[in-house]
């Protein structure tokens, strides 16, 4: 009787999936508690055990909450500040962009990798994960297999970062405006980048979400250069739109009165999301797909990662 145990277990996981996502929602109501971190950290429980139930409808899910979580946030920010912000942060984000291509390719060679494989992953520690890596991809030609790869590889070590990030901060002692810098430069992804920022402060997580979409917006001058350094007649560029709104709520939030006084229930809402969009992530991540990886990707992705985050903790410690 295979059959009726199979629908069992397809059930449970279910089930369990549909209870996670009750507990995310609770960040309503108790939001020091249901936090980013801990909505991630119960999603890869589910991920790592019984396992996603609806993988397919999880990635659109993902990256549509992430989008509109972002651009909510903006109706909590002024434009003022994060645009100070953000041109604080601009010549970190140049250096270390063409440091961590550069550095990418030379760790990729000297682990053997191919070429496409590298540049992924390297475009990925470089500007912002996923995005990214799912923009020059098909400038590439990289095939499912070396994307999958890639994208493992920054999921993974966006997981450890939300974790990692805001403990370092804390016992580093850095200031809301250091932490939001370093975290948009050092971690990959933007659900990460501002799931660890909201963590560490309100503040923070206003200068890593500017400076994190400004960031972004390297995507189009990277395909670019992808193009030509690879020879692809291909130019395709996928550009990232959602930072546009951002930015335009972030007007309105400023210059608009009647906007400003519904801004606090828009951003509590948009952490909410954020905050499903990260237990979502979580039950992304499976004992597969850790394997799909191997090691030397995972050693490529993990020495850029530490590079990038110590030389930017250096400059935000001595420089802001």
């Amino acid at each position: 009787m295979p059959e009726p145990e199979s629908d069992s277990r397809q059930q449970l996981r279910r089930v369990i999936f549909a209870v996670g996502i009750l507990i995310c929602l609770l960040a309503f109501v108790i939001p020091s508690i249901i936090s980013p971190p801990i909505a991630l950290a119960i999603g890869l429980l589910i991920g790592m055990t019984v396992g996603n139930p609806y993988p397919k409808e999880t990635k659109k899910w993902t990256k549509i909450l992430l989008q509109a979580s972002v651009v909510g946030l903006g109706f909590g920010i002024d434009l003022g500040q994060v645009l100070q912000a953000g041109r604080d942060g601009i010549l970190f984000t140049i250096a270390t962009i063409f440091g961590t291509l550069i550095l990418g390719a030379l760790v990729g060679k000297w682990l053997g990798l191919s070429k496409r494989t590298s540049h992924l992953i390297s475009s990925g520690t470089a500007i912002c994960g996923g995005s990214a890596i799912a923009a020059v991809g098909p400038v590439l030609n990289a095939d499912e297999k070396e994307m999958s790869v890639a994208l493992g590889t920054i999921f993974i070590l966006n997981s450890i970062a939300l974790f990692l990030f805001p403990a370092v901060g804390h016992a580093l002692l850095l200031t809301q405006k250091q932490f939001g810098i370093w975290a948009a430069i050092a971690i990959h992804d933007t659900s990460s980048v501002v799931g660890a920022a909201t963590a560490y402060g309100k503040e923070a997580a206003g200068i890593a979400t500017t400076v994190k979409l400004a960031r972004a917006l390297w995507i189009v001058p990277l395909v670019l250069f992808t193009s030509f350094a690879f020879r692809q007649k291909d130019r395709k560029i996928t550009i990232p739109w959602f930072i546009g709104y951002f930015f335009i709520a972030s007007v309105l939030r400023t210059y608009v009165a009647p906007i400003t006084a519904i801004s606090k229930p828009i951003t509590d809402i948009a952490k909410v999301g954020l905050t499903v969009t990260l237990f979502l992530i979580g039950a992304g991540l499976s004992i597969p797909m850790l394997k799909s990886v191997g090691v030397r990707p995972l050693v490529h992705g993990v020495i850029l990662w530490i590079v990038i985050s110590l030389v930017s903790l250096y400059a935000v410690l001595h420089l802001i």
